[in-house]
């Protein structure tokens, strides 16, 4: 585990807006020269126009001109790991492809896992081919 991922991920997600599920998330990308975007899940009463963390710190980092990437953190306190959703695991496969993935809880549990591993068949340009 990466301790420097880890802790910008709990920092960030200190931010967290959920005052609907209390579920808070943080996390944190890390680019191969060592820059780190960090990013929370912000919630809005139709839940459908919420965000992941992890699709914020994504954002944050395209949006800052970053292009490559080598691992991300995602932290919460649950009492089990929590993966990113479908929709994040997407689009850490197509910006990202097979990064590391750190999963962080603050109860104390952590695994690494290649994006590969939670997301065994993506979707990606292969599939558009004839």
């Amino acid at each position: 585990m990466k301790r420097d991922l880890i802790d910008e991920a709990v920092k960030a997600r200190q931010n967290a807006l959920a005052p609907y599920s209390g579920f808070k998330v943080g996390a944190a990308i890390k680019t191969p020269g060592g820059r780190i975007y960090t990013g929370c899940n912000i919630e809005n009463v139709s839940y459908g126009l919420s965000i992941c963390a992890e699709r914020v710190a994504l954002w944050k980092a395209l949006s800052d001109g970053a292009h490559q990437f080598s691992e991300m953190a995602i932290v919460t306190d649950a009492d089990t790991l929590t993966s990113p959703c479908g929709a994040c695991r997407q689009l850490l496969w197509e910006y990202c492809g097979d990064i590391v993935i750190n999963l962080h809880s603050l109860k104390g549990l952590d695994q690494e896992h290649q994006l590969a591993q939670l997301f065994p068949f993506p979707f990606d340009s292969r599939s558009l081919k004839k």
